[in-house]
């Protein structure tokens, strides 16, 4: 081999070094691909910090990426429905059904009432005796312990109760007068039914009637 051809065969092994060092690292084009095709460069890991910015949120927050609930505020009166029935209207028409509820709402700290409301449906029948109730609200006179200051009777329509404080006893009444004492919070009391009626919106209604003869506590003078 001459000294001619020796430079030719280094300078060209130097260009091909070159030209493999400058090249951008690319991988091979995929199976199948058409002749020419351009080979496209592989993308880099994705790390686990990058997981939030595809849109889910943290450990601490919604996983649906809303913003969270607030609690819910909580009623100034508690309910309950004693009574919930249908009623049927014959009209030319036909039947028209109604819905009549009775309720018993209070505070559990001396307000309590009784209400009844009607409407096409449950929920507004039951929207209407809540509002009902409110407007029969009655402020009732305790003692220190909670309980009734003295024994009191008292009627309306059929019904008829007794009511006497206990204390140590806790609440003993059945009925829908228990419901009254309880959303009143009335302790140490016994409550006696007397008739036998078993009309519970009559019963709520007489315990009402008897929680409102309470008269205030005499001081003891010493």
């Amino acid at each position: 081999m001459t000294d001619e051809t020796q430079n030719t065969t280094d300078e060209i092994k130097e260009e091909s070094v070159a030209a493999e060092t400058a090249a951008p690292v690319a991988s091979a084009a995929p199976a199948g691909a058409p002749a020419g095709a351009v080979p496209f460069e592989r993308r880099p890991r994705q790390d686990n910090n990058d997981r939030s910015r595809r849109g889910g949120a943290g450990r601490g927050g919604d996983r649906r990426g809303g913003p969270r609930r607030e609690p819910r505020a909580k009623p100034e009166f508690d309910q309950k429905i004693i009574d919930i029935r249908r009623v049927t209207r014959v009209a030319s028409g036909g039947r028209r059904f109604s819905f009549a509820v009775s309720m018993v709402a209070g505070d559990k700290r001396g307000r309590v009432g009784v209400g009844t409301g009607k409407g096409g449906d449950t929920a507004l029948a039951v929207e209407k005796a809540l509002r009902n109730a409110k407007k029969n609200m009655i402020t009732l006179t305790l003692t220190k312990s909670g309980s009734i200051p003295h024994e009191v009777f008292a009627k309306f329509s059929s019904a008829y109760v007794h009511m006497m404080p206990a204390a140590g006893k806790g609440v003993v009444a059945g009925s829908s007068v228990r419901d009254v004492i309880d959303l009143a919070g009335i302790k140490d009391i016994t409550a006696k039914l007397r008739s036998g009626t078993k009309n519970k919106l009559n019963n709520a209604r007489v315990a009402i009637e008897a929680l409102k003869l309470l008269k205030k506590p005499r001081a003891h003078s010493k």
